[in-house]
């Protein structure tokens, strides 16, 4: 992923208003590896149910607000992030609903998805096995997983700029 700035990431949101945008607690973008992403996910430091995900698509940055449920899942169950595709503990995925952008979104349409709970899942398709004879290469594992990370991610954001 190439490095963004605040201002860049503010002007990228498609499903939000301004008011939100300004609102928006940003993590802290000098501690980022930007190469090893395929977005940049963080949840909102003063809105706990808040979720941001801003990646580069055709050449430009675009970013959707998420929001948490409210409730989680049952302890002792197993679930799986959509996007990144990581068998997670309950607990560590979560759903999250988007605004449709424009008008319906307005009218308060949305899409949702379980995601990793805590946006991470650029770093989760990185935890790979050693390389053996029965594992691919871990580098090829790696550009397989961003791949697919990648197509779902563009699918949900479809979605989301869908006038619904």
């Amino acid at each position: 992923m190439l490095p963004l700035t605040e201002s860049e990431i503010r002007a990228s949101f498609t499903n939000t208003s301004a008011h939100e945008i300004a609102r928006m607690t940003l993590p802290g973008l000098h501690e980022i590896v930007w190469e090893d992403r395929e977005f940049l996910g963080w949840r909102d430091a003063h809105a706990i149910h808040r979720g941001y995900i801003v990646y580069w698509r055709d050449d430009r940055p675009v970013g959707i607000l998420l929001k948490a449920a409210g409730s989680r899942m049952r302890p002792g169950i197993s679930a799986m992030c959509s996007l990144c595709r990581t068998p997670l503990p309950g607990g560590q995925v979560t759903l999250f609903t988007a605004p449709r952008a424009g008008q319906a979104g307005i009218d308060g349409s949305t899409i949702g998805t379980y995601i990793c709970s805590d946006l991470t899942c650029s770093m989760l398709i990185r935890i790979v096995p050693p390389k053996s004879d029965m594992q691919p290469d871990p580098a090829d594992l790696i550009a397989s997983r961003a791949e697919g990370l990648s197509s779902r991610l563009n699918s949900f954001t479809d979605d989301v700029l869908r006038a619904g």
